[in-house]
C-alpha cells in the first residue's frame, strides 16, 4: 500500500516531464524555426572613424532557400523586415540554398537573388558566397546575383564612400580548413589582405573560423555560417556548432584582442529543421569608434 502511495507522485512526475518535453519538441520542431527577430546591436570598432559612427549594417546570413519554413513569403518577410530598420548597408553573408534539410525543398539561387533584390541600404547591399553555395556552383550563384543587381563580393572589394571618408568591404572565397583546400586560400588570402588601406577594413566571410588567421589592420569581420549551433541549451550552449573552433565563434559579438567579429545566427536551418533558443535573426550594426588606434599585433593561430 504504501509502495503504491509513493509510486504515484513519480509517475505525476514522469507524466509532466513527458508532456512538457513534448510541447519543448513541438517548439523547437514547429515555432522557433519560423519565427523572425530583428536584433539591434551597437559595436565598437577600433580605429574607426568619427565621420562614420551610427553607420548601420543589417547582417543576414544564411537564408537556405527551400529549406522548412524558409519559402517565397518567408524571404519577402525578411526583406521588408530589413527596410524597415533602414540601414545604411546590407550585407548578404552567404548560403542562400540548401544541399539537405528534412522537409525541405531546393529553391534556385537566381529565384532568392532575385527574393533578395529589393533589400535596400542607403549605400548599396552586397552578397558573399557560403559553403553550400560552393557545393553547388559558385559561378552560377555569382552571377544569379550581378543578374539581380546586387553586387558580389568574392575574392574583391568594394569601397563606399561615408561623410569625408570611406570604408573597404572585402569579401572572402567560402573558407575551410581541409589540407586539400587551406593552403592555396591563405595564400590568396595573405596576398589579398597584404595591402593596407588607410580608411577602415570590413572582412566579409561565410566561415567565422577565418576571424582567428586575419591580420591585425582587418577593423572588423562579419561571418554567418554557424546557426548559433540551432540549438543553444541552458548553462551548456550549443552542443553542436559546426567549427573546428566548438563554441568559441557560434554567435553574436566575440572581441579578441581588441578586435571584433560579429556572427549572425541565419535565417534557415540545415540537415535538421530545428532551432532552440537560436531563432532566425536579422541582425542591426551600429558601427561606433571606441577612440582606440587597432590592436598593432597580429592574432594568434588557434
Amino acid at each position: 500500500m504504501l509502495r503504491g502511495l509513493r509510486s504515484r507522485p513519480t509517475v505525476r512526475v514522469a507524466a509532466g516531464l513527458f508532456v512538457a518535453g513534448l510541447f519543448w519538441l513541438g517548439y523547437a520542431f514547429r515555432v522557433e524555426p519560423d519565427r523572425l527577430v530583428v536584433a539591434e546591436y551597437t559595436i565598437e570598432v577600433p580605429g574607426w572613424p568619427t565621420a562614420a559612427n551610427g553607420l548601420r549594417v543589417a547582417a543576414v546570413g544564411d537564408i537556405h532557400g527551400g529549406a522548412s519554413f524558409v519559402d517565397a513569403a518567408k524571404i519577402a518577410e525578411v526583406v521588408r523586415r530589413v527596410n524597415e530598420a533602414k540601414p545604411d548597408l546590407v550585407i548578404w553573408l552567404g548560403d542562400y540554398v540548401i544541399q539537405g534539410v528534412l522537409g525541405g525543398t531546393f529553391m534556385a539561387p537566381e529565384e532568392v537573388a532575385q527574393r533578395l533584390a529589393p533589400a535596400r541600404g542607403r549605400l548599396g547591399a552586397f552578397a558573399i558566397i557560403g559553403n553550400h553555395d560552393r557545393w553547388l556552383d559558385s559561378a552560377r550563384v555569382e552571377r544569379a546575383f550581378v543578374q539581380a543587381g546586387i553586387p558580389f563580393l568574392r575574392w574583391s572589394e568594394a569601397r563606399i564612400p561615408v561623410a569625408d571618408t570611406a570604408l573597404h568591404l572585402y569579401g572572402m572565397d567560402d573558407f575551410e580548413l581541409s589540407p586539400g583546400y587551406w593552403p592555396k586560400y591563405r595564400l590568396t588570402m595573405e596576398e589579398w589582405l597584404r595591402i593596407r588601406p588607410t580608411e577602415p577594413l570590413i572582412v566579409l566571410s561565410h566561415n567565422p573560423d577565418l576571424f582567428a588567421y586575419l591580420p591585425a589592420h582587418v577593423n572588423l569581420m562579419l561571418a554567418s555560417h554557424t546557426h548559433g549551433g540551432q540549438v543553444r541549451l541552458p548553462w551548456i550552449g550549443s552542443p553542436i556548432v559546426p567549427s573546428s573552433l566548438g563554441q568559441r565563434y557560434a554567435r553574436g559579438l566575440i572581441v579578441e584582442n581588441g578586435h571584433p567579429l560579429f556572427v549572425n545566427t541565419g535565417i534557415g536551418t540545415s540537415i535538421i529543421p530545428v532551432r532552440f533558443g537560436v531563432p532566425p535573426e536579422i541582425s542591426i550594426l551600429t558601427l561606433r569608434g571606441d577612440g582606440k588606434a587597432p590592436p598593432a599585433e597580429r592574432r594568434p593561430d588557434p
